[in-house]
């Protein structure tokens, strides 16, 4: 088997990779994540899940690398990850009420062959009505500053949600496993 690559520093995607049980490494991809002009979002996200995966390749010439990128939208608008209370505030307001689409672009890249298989899976989130006490209390006990949309569904920001849609729950999290397990069976890899 070769080496499995995930090219990520994000601690949640590593623990939803070590739940496949297979052996891996991490490497830090070092990308510019900024969009390109008139790009996408759902692009953005494949683009970047690819870029990162590429960015490590040349260290790893017998690997699977996996990238992944995530996006948060709402009518076209791009909600990153905040960075500071303030802006999660800001974010919370606004997303409160609303529906989010998060979209999360996953690549899997051979770097025996080049070849890279990149897929994406939308998950939908309804934010309930929040108020500003919420908003803060939800901060305060869970700082989730390095997420965006500035909600862990995996965590206490599943109380700021009326509902969610998708076709895998990891997917929100930041790695979507359902795919992720087809794109290895179809690199030759057995995760069973």
């Amino acid at each position: 088997m070769p080496n499995l690559i995930l090219a990520s520093t994000s601690p949640y995607r590593r623990e939803l990779l070590g739940r496949l049980g297979l052996p891996f490494s991490v490497a830090n991809p070092q990308t510019d994540e900024s969009a390109l002009p008139g790009e996408a979002p759902d692009a953005l996200a494949l683009r970047l899940s690819e870029a990162k995966a590429r960015a490590v390749a040349g260290d790893h010439p017998d690997a699977l690398i996996i990238g992944s990128d995530q996006v948060a939208t709402v009518d076209g608008k791009i909600y990153g990850k905040p960075g500071t209370h303030e802006r999660a505030v800001a974010q919370l307001r606004e997303l409160s009420g609303k529906t989010v689409n998060f979209f999360t672009g996953l690549c899997l890249h051979n770097t025996r062959t080049g070849e890279s298989l990149v897929r994406g899976v939308s998950t939908l989130v309804t934010f309930r009505q929040l108020s500003d006490a919420e908003i803060e209390n939800y901060l305060r006990r869970e700082p989730a500053y390095n997420c965006a949309g500035s909600a862990k569904s995996e965590g206490l920001g599943i109380a700021l949600l009326a509902a969610m849609q998708g076709d895998d729950p990891n997917a929100l999290v930041g790695l979507p496993l359902i795919a992720l397990c087809d794109m290895l069976r179809q690199q030759g890899v057995a995760v069973l």
